[in-house]
């Protein structure tokens, strides 16, 4: 999905009911490093798609993508409450 400005990107991720992942492709380190901070998901590519979350990424979902059973004890009760975002950045 192509958006015409930075900020229709961020409207366009930030406006669905789902988090799972979003990808921005740029030559601009600010607009990389805002994106990660303003978009609402769990897993952020820049300069490289997101396919599906590594199973050894530390992430139950965002939004209405969330996917898990859940753990009331423990360590498990603070994760739930936590919104954790996996970034993966390719620059050349």
């Amino acid at each position: 999905m192509k958006a015409d400005s930075f900020d229709e990107a961020v409207e366009i991720v930030n406006g669905s009911h789902y988090g799972n992942a979003a990808s921005i492709f740029t030559s601009s380190g600010k607009y990389a490093r805002e994106f990660k901070y303003r978009v609402h998901a769990g897993n952020i590519g820049v300069n490289i798609g997101v396919a599906a979350p590594s199973a050894s990424f530390p992430f139950g979902g965002q939004k209405d993508s969330f996917f898990g059973d859940l753990h009331g004890q423990g360590a498990d009760s603070i994760d739930f409450f936590t919104d954790r975002k996996i970034v993966i950045e390719r620059w050349i």
